[in-house]
This record gives C-alpha cells, sequence and structure tokens, in this order.
C-alpha cells in the first residue's frame, strides 16, 4: 500500500472498497460507503457529513448529505465483521517489512495549549 500513481491509489482504494462492501450486508451501502469513506480521504478541516456530501456530489450536496447522515444512522452491518475484514486486509501491508513492534495511540483529546490538538494531534498521527 506504497504511495504510487493516481491510478494505482484509486484502485487499490477500489480493491478496499470491494472488500469492505463484502461485508456490509446491502448491496445499497455500497454507493454510501464508497462516498462516506472518500469524503474522510479528500475532505479538509473537519471530518464531518456536509463537507464530504459537498466534496462527494457537488451537483446534489443537499440529497447526498441526507444520502450519507441515513448511512451513518442506520449502520445496519456488523461490525465485527467489518473490523475482522479491514484486518485481513491492511495488516498484511503493515506487517510486510516486520511484525509490529509498538502501537501509537493518538488521543484526540490532547491540548497543544492553544485551545486546538490540532498541531500535536496531526504530529502523533504521523
Amino acid at each position: 500500500m506504497g504511495l504510487g500513481s493516481g491510478t494505482d491509489s484509486e484502485s487499490r482504494f477500489l480493491g478496499y472498497m470491494a472488500g469492505l462492501s463484502s461485508v456490509i450486508g446491502h448491496a445499497d451501502r455500497v454507493r454510501p460507503l464508497r462516498d462516506y469513506c472518500t469524503g474522510l480521504l479528500v475532505s479538509c478541516g473537519r471530518k464531518s457529513v456536509e463537507p464530504m456530501a459537498a466534496i462527494t456530489a457537488p451537483g446534489r450536496t443537499s440529497a447526498q448529505h441526507q444520502s450519507l447522515l441515513h448511512f451513518i444512522g442506520n449502520a445496519g452491518w456488523s461490525d465485527e465483521k467489518v473490523l475482522a475484514k479491514v484486518r485481513e486486509m491492511v495488516l498484511p501491508e503493515i506487517e510486510r517489512h516486520g511484525p509490529i513492534e509498538a502501537w501509537i495511540i493518538r488521543d484526540a483529546k490532547l491540548d497543544n495549549g492553544l485551545g486546538s490538538a490540532g498541531l500535536i494531534a496531526s504530529a502523533l498521527s504521523r
């Protein structure tokens, strides 16, 4: 899962979405899942549904906003199955260069003294 061309990245993303789609339970959830994950990756600033809707469906932002809220609010899939699929797909890539030796846990409530966790949280997540 290293950095590559846009086509390579898109192909890997679509493969990841296909894997997750196989465990979310219903075909009607596939597009909202893809749109939600796309929004998480490309939206700047806060990761809320409204900016994600504007990015993933600029011509129908209001309808997309409702669709994403419905997707998240009525999450009828099994968290256990989704997390197991994530582990199945991601862990081999993480361990490709060797076993995991330590986990770094990001505390989202960490404050940098300026009333924002932004810079410190960003540094910790890298």
